[in-house]
């Protein structure tokens, strides 16, 4: 066990996540391939959820639900901040009008759930408040996120299909309920395999980076977007990322959350999915442009994944040392 944790220090960490990214673009998973890989993500998904609950006691969770001011403060950064920042990126002159559409889309979304609850485990943050403050983020933005796209963009407006909402209660919330439930027989075995636990929350993030890139190569990713147009993807995206995770870390110590609520607030409240947005999009916009719509957004996913995966393994060494 000793020897896999060894293995999995951050920079390993680094090295999978670039190279699952390299493999998604030269081997893409195809039809059949595909399918296992977005099942394999899932069932990692599921895994994920289920141990997080089987660790957490009653009153972990009731606490977490509790922290009002801290999913409130998720929010607002998620559906304030951010579409303010969006309507700055639609005020420059220089980008095309598609390039503008699309990054001022990803603005407008909710938080990534899976990757959110992951970090913050990796970062040894309050788990059960990211797994509230995610949840309730999803679940909001299946309808603010039309209602700021009929505001702010023009795009074919329609009605959300409840898939979003199933995802959601099958996914992830059944399985941490199932796993709660449990935690009175397997919880002391479950914090005990820390191993186990770091290899569902490292894994699971890998397996939704190779499928959801998998699925963008596929669809022509590299031959749509010229070098300067993504050049200014990545510019961008990564400014809008820097600016919102050392606004929240400020914003964290300003409202003097504890330094677990801090490392929750990065990581869910600078977060946007790429899950729920690719079928919003085809939603919301002509199916023409959904391809292009959705381009910034796959981007800036990828660049957060491998940010916040840098950031969360930091705090969790300074967590292991302080505990040490």
């Amino acid at each position: 066990m000793k020897a896999l944790l060894a293995r999995l220090r951050i920079d390993t960490f680094i090295v999978l996540l670039l190279g699952t990214v390299g493999l998604a673009s030269l081997l893409p998973a195809r039809g059949v391939g595909a399918d296992i890989a977005g099942g394999a993500a899932d069932i990692g998904i599921v895994a994920l959820f289920f141990l997080h609950g089987a660790r957490l006691s009653r009153q972990a969770v009731i606490d977490g639900a509790r922290h009002w001011r801290l999913h409130a403060t998720v929010g607002a950064i998620t559906y304030g901040v951010f579409p303010l920042l969006g309507l700055g990126i639609a005020a420059l002159p220089f980008l095309d009008p598609w390039l503008r559409t699309g990054l001022v889309f990803l603005t407008l979304l909710p938080s990534t759930v899976q990757s959110s609850i992951a970090f913050t485990a990796m970062a040894r943050g309050n788990v059960a408040g990211a797994v509230c403050s995610a949840a309730f983020s999803n679940l909001a933005g299946i309808v603010i996120t039309p209602v700021l796209v009929a505001l702010i963009l023009t795009g074919e407006q329609g009605g959300i299909s409840g898939n979003a909402v199933l995802t959601i209660i099958v996914q992830l919330l059944l399985p941490f309920l199932a796993g709660h439930l449990l935690q009175p027989l397997i919880g002391s075995w479950i914090v005990r395999q820390r191993a186990l636990l770091l290899v569902v929350d490292r894994g699971s993030v890998l397996l939704v980076v190779y499928a959801a890139f998998s699925a963008a190569v596929v669809e022509g990713l590299w031959s749509r977007v010229s070098a300067g147009d993504l050049l200014t993807i990545l510019a961008l995206s990564a400014l809008l990322l820097a600016f919102v995770l050392m606004l929240t870390a400020l914003v964290g110590h300003w409202f003097g959350f504890a330094r677990e609520d801090v490392i929750v607030l990065q990581f869910c409240g600078t977060k946007k999915s790429l899950a729920t947005g690719v079928p919003m999009a085809g939603v919301l916009f002509p199916a023409a442009t959904v391809g292009a719509v959705i381009l910034p957004l796959m981007v800036f996913h990828q660049l957060q994944l491998m940010i916040c995966a840098v950031l969360a393994a930091r705090y969790g060494r300074e967590a292991y040392r302080q505990e040490a």
